[in-house]
């Protein structure tokens, strides 16, 4: 059980509670971004979907071949639910590479690349499922062609299915990556809407056929306080063959309500060379020797991060300035923001640039102030669904009125 989690205590205290049959109902996945959380949630929920009696190998094993193994692996388990919002472009094209060079050079890990790629691509779609979406006909009238040709696409590369030859298969994953960024930039949302709480609850009091159904939602501490009171009630009162998994980088930023009904699981931060190993098993690729998991995925962002952090460093200190900066050729300086990652960095800039040069009692005073407008501008986005054209203008609204206290 959990072979693919590496050094977390979590899975350890997981694994014994499933063998002495105390899981609860709800757990909470607890730590850094990076951890393995979401790699957990997924194992926690092939493990106890898993039909193997034990006699070939220890139930849950990740070698396992029964029928349920062999669609949990894939993520294509009716009885699985995601949700949440998650950043899912850089592992894709992560995957991606790591998939094709295996089949290019016919490596030993080809079949694990495979798994890789199609489990990357699935982590993004199944947040786009109709249980989900059901209702919203303008929206599901968008999404279903994407999620259709991806779905369709995905198929070719079953791994039950002999590999394709190079170029039909560069092909076919050239058009996965380029439907699944359609998919994210135009439909993936910063906080989880009220409605697909609401559908969830339906969906998951409908009795299942097989198995235990488990309902995973990512980033627990970016919601709304409604979506917080729908979820809720469905905790107080859970069905009985259904695990809810919640998964959160922000403990302290979930309800307390929510806390009380839930068993908290605590990943830690895995140390550098940790992450490396991670990295080299995961994607077989080299790495830099500071690189965490994070810094590598943004190798595959379509601007550099130090790019980016200049952009904000040169738009912060124009503020400083007195000089009018337009949010849209930011955006444009940013490519658009198509990915958060590039926000995120943005946002890591603009303080990073507060924070140089010498100190003063006033200047002290406005950077506090401004590390307060980064984080209401990130919130503003990653909870209340802002655009990041919209944020952005209230940010340069903010940092403009502190001009004279930073300057004097």
């Amino acid at each position: 059980m959990f072979e693919n989690l590496l050094y977390q205590n979590a899975s350890s205290l997981l694994k014994d509670d499933i063998l002495n049959s105390r899981l609860p109902g709800a757990i909470l996945l607890s730590g850094p971004e990076a951890s393995g959380k979401l790699t957990c949630a997924l194992e926690l929920a092939r493990i106890l979907a898993c039909t193997a009696d034990g006699q070939n190998g220890e139930r849950g094993a990740w070698n396992c071949t029964c029928p349920a193994c062999k669609k949990s692996k894939e993520l294509s388990d009716q009885n699985l639910l995601l949700a949440g919002p998650r950043d899912c472009a850089l592992e894709i094209l992560a995957a991606r590479r790591t998939f094709l060079q295996a089949a290019y050079n016919n490596s030993p890990h080809i079949a694990a690349a495979r798994y890789l790629f199609i489990r990357s691509v699935r982590k993004l779609t199944l947040r786009f499922s109709p249980v989900l979406w059901e209702d919203d006909d303008k929206k599901v009238s968008k999404i279903s062609p994407l999620t259709l040709a991806i779905a369709d696409d995905l198929e070719k590369l079953n791994p039950e299915k002999d590999l394709l030859e190079n170029d039909e298969l560069q092909k076919i994953c050239d058009s996965i990556v380029e439907n699944c960024k359609k998919l994210e930039t135009g439909f993936m949302y910063s906080s989880l809407p009220v409605s697909q709480i609401r559908k969830a609850s339906a969906w998951a009091r409908l009795k299942s056929v097989s198995g235990k159904k488990v309902f995973i939602i990512e980033n627990a501490d970016r919601m709304l306080e409604s979506v917080r009171n729908a979820l809720l009630k469905i905790l107080e009162e859970p069905p009985e063959d259904l695990l809810f998994i919640l998964t959160t980088s922000n403990r302290g930023a979930v309800m307390p309500t929510i806390l009380s009904r839930v068993r908290t699981y605590t990943f830690s931060q895995r140390t550098l060379p940790q992450q490396h190993e991670v990295i080299s098993r995961v994607f077989h690729e080299s790495h830099k020797d500071d690189d965490t998991i994070e810094t590598f995925l943004q190798n595959y962002l379509p601007l550099s991060p130090d790019k980016i952090k200049q952009t904000a460093s040169d738009y912060f200190f124009k503020l400083m300035d007195g000089q009018i900066v337009l949010p849209d050729a930011i955006s444009k300086s940013c490519a658009d923001f198509e990915n958060h990652a590039l926000f995120k960095i943005f946002l890591t800039g603009i303080l990073e640039a507060a924070s140089s040069g010498e100190k003063s009692p006033s200047k002290a005073e406005a950077a506090f102030k401004i590390s307060e407008f980064v984080r209401g501008c990130y919130n503003d986005v990653n909870i209340y669904n802002q655009s990041y054209k919209a944020a952005i203008e209230k940010l340069t609204r903010d940092l403009s009125s502190v001009k004279k206290e930073y300057n004097a």
